[in-house]
């Protein structure tokens, strides 16, 4: 059989937040990223909407990078002398993932690093604490999906956690969370939503349910990103309504080898997750088309592309992502955001070896051998079109 698993709750559009009036505990440990929550007033919203429901709140700051083990270990440890009975992230997907992976190890303290990072064999969640979502950016998906992506402090090596049990009590979406939004945020924060919605939907767990909601998410993302990058607030709310979507499709379905190669490559270099995606996808589809080239299709002509045969509206949604990303002010090519060919091949072997034992790796479309994952590095590095022959 298959499943589907989302969030109870998912509240969203215009005055979302106010839901927290109606929150039901006593303790709920806030967990952001940097300042602009602060500054711009949100979080003090927050903990008004929470003071409301007579909940008592504490703010743990400064998960604005990708967590590490340690860190969330670290903040696992700060939780327990206030025992919070809600953990609300607030922020992109470093935050998210942060609270996520905070809340796994506050109610399993003795959990070690090598059980943690066991796809779907996570033990029972909620014997301590509810967990709520709050994005402030629009792409992780991180609020309604079942994944928290952790780094290895010791290696650089990213981990996704994967769960159900991970997945959110509630959701809460307010585009007042994203009206500060900087564009280039904005930017590779979309085209993680766009990767999503397509890797979805040419991945191995797919379903019908996933392939209505990446299907979608891809259509009203393909309306909306370029827009809201140039500063359009209503594309803007579009894009924050819609990340969501696809975040249900890929908690869903699972994602592919962007994922995997975005991984293994992003703390390494310097990108940050969405970009990498961003640089990765057009590559990836180029590899995968031998195998679901009639998905790839499908989306193109969902989004308005234009080809007769399946080949030319794949070639259609390549040019397309490659146009996109310049459009948004993104490099197509590793070495065009800065990484020299010597870093590269210096790492390559690694981040190759890692990328096949990364969990998307098994529900890419394609069987991925290690030498076909370099490859797929090299091209990304060098901008090749011709990649690994079917």
């Amino acid at each position: 059989m298959s499943r589907f698993t989302i969030p109870r709750d998912i509240y969203f559009e215009e005055n979302a937040l106010e839901v927290l009036r109606e929150f039901e505990g006593k303790k709920a440990s806030l967990i952001i990223g940097g300042g602009s929550v602060k500054r711009n007033g949100n979080l003090e919203k927050i903990q008004e909407h929470l003071a409301a429901a007579n909940i008592e709140t504490e703010v743990l700051e400064g998960f604005n990078t990708e967590p590490t083990f340690e860190m969330v270990k670290q903040g696992a440890k700060d939780l327990e002398s206030f025992q919070p009975d809600w953990i609300i992230g607030i922020g992109g997907g470093s935050a998210m993932d942060s609270a996520k992976a905070i809340w796994l190890f506050y109610e399993n303290p003795d959990l070690s690093f090598e059980d943690a990072i066991k796809p779907f064999e996570l033990p029972r969640l909620r014997t301590k604490a509810k967990f709520a979502g709050i994005p402030t950016t629009s792409g992780s998906g991180s609020e309604v999906s079942n994944l928290s992506v952790v780094a290895d402090e010791t290696t650089n090596v990213k981990y996704p956690l994967a769960d159900f049990e991970l997945t959110p009590d509630v959701a809460i979406i307010d585009p007042v969370m994203i009206e500060e939004l900087p564009k280039h945020i904005a930017a590779y924060t979309g085209m993680d939503a766009f990767t999503h919605s397509i890797e979805s939907y040419v991945a191995k767990p797919r379903t019908l349910y996933t392939d209505i909601l990446a299907l979608g998410s891809a259509e009203v993302i393909k309306d909306n990103l370029l827009a809201s990058y140039q500063g359009d607030q209503e594309a803007a709310k579009q894009m924050h309504s819609i990340q969501a979507m696809a975040g249900m499709a890929f908690a869903n379905a699972v994602l592919g080898n962007v994922h995997s190669l975005a991984h293994k490559s992003g703390p390494t270099f310097g990108i940050p997750h969405g970009y990498a995606n961003a640089i990765f996808l057009p590559y990836v589809i180029q590899f995968n088309r031998a195998v679901v080239e009639d998905r790839f299709a499908e989306i193109a002509r969902r989004i308005g592309l234009e080809g007769k045969t399946d080949a030319e509206l794949t070639d259609s949604l390549v040019e397309y992502i490659y146009q996109l990303n310049k459009d948004l002010g993104l490099a197509t090519t590793l070495q065009d955001f800065g990484v020299s060919e010597e870093d590269f091949n210096k790492h390559l072997d690694t981040m190759a070896k890692n990328a096949m034992e990364d969990p998307c790796t098994g529900t890419n479309p394609r069987e991925t051998s290690e030498e076909q994952m370099k490859e797929l590095y090299k091209a990304s590095f060098y901008g090749q079109e011709a990649l690994v022959k079917a």
